[in-house]
C-alpha cells in the first residue's frame, strides 16, 4: 500500500469490483472512451489488472479516501501487445469517480505511482496518452513533467467506425 497526504494506493481486490463497475457505467467518466461500459466489459477490465500485478508486479492501484471510499484507481500498466502502435511498453493512467474530479487526486496518486514505478522500472519509459478534448488528463500529465510526444500519437479504431485518436505524453529519462 502506498499513503500520500490524502490518499491510500492499495493493490485492487474483489472488495473494489463493484464499485469499479460503477465508474465505468457512469457515462460522464467514461465520455472520453467511447461511453460506458457494461458489467461484462469492465469485470474483465478488473480480472486484466489483478492478472498484471500478479504476473508483473506493477499495475492500476485502488485509490480510497481515509474512509476507505473507492476514488477510482491510478497506477502504470504494462502493455505487452506487439501490435500496439507504441509497441510494448508501460502507461501511467488514472480514472476517478466523477464526484471528487477537479480535486488533484488523479495528480497525487500518478505522481505517487511514478516514483514507485522508476524503482521498479528503472530508466524504461513510461506513457500516458489521452484525446484531444480530455483537457483534464492533459493538464495532470503537464502537472506529472510529462513531455508531450506528438510523434508518437496513434489512432485505434472503434466498434462505432470511428477511431480514437490519442495524443501520446512520456516520462523523461535521466
Amino acid at each position: 500500500m502506498i499513503e500520500t497526504p490524502r490518499l491510500r494506493m492499495c493493490h485492487l481486490s474483489q472488495r473494489h469490483r463493484s464499485a469499479f463497475a460503477r465508474m465505468h457505467a457512469d457515462a460522464q467518466v467514461m465520455a472520453d472512451l467511447g461511453g460506458p461500459i457494461d458489467r461484462p466489459e469492465s469485470d474483465a477490465k478488473f480480472d486484466r489488472y489483478l492478472a498484471a500485478q500478479t504476473q508483473h508486479g506493477i499495475a492500476r492501484f485502488a485509490l480510497e479516501d481515509a474512509s476507505g471510499r473507492f476514488l477510482g484507481y491510478c497506477g502504470i500498466m504494462p502493455r505487452l501487445d506487439q501490435h500496439h502502435p507504441l509497441g510494448p511498453h508501460h502507461e501511467i493512467g488514472w480514472r476517478l469517480v466523477r464526484h471528487v474530479w477537479g480535486q488533484g487526486y488523479a495528480t497525487e496518486s500518478a505522481a505517487a505511482a511514478l516514483q514507485l514505478a522508476s524503482g521498479v522500472l528503472g530508466q524504461e519509459q513510461v506513457f500516458s496518452y489521452t484525446t484531444a478534448d480530455n483537457k483534464r488528463s492533459q493538464r495532470v500529465m503537464e502537472k506529472l513533467g510529462l513531455i508531450r510526444a506528438p510523434e508518437c500519437d496513434f489512432e485505434i479504431p472503434r466498434d462505432d467506425m470511428r477511431a480514437w485518436h490519442c495524443l501520446v505524453w512520456k516520462t523523461r529519462l535521466a
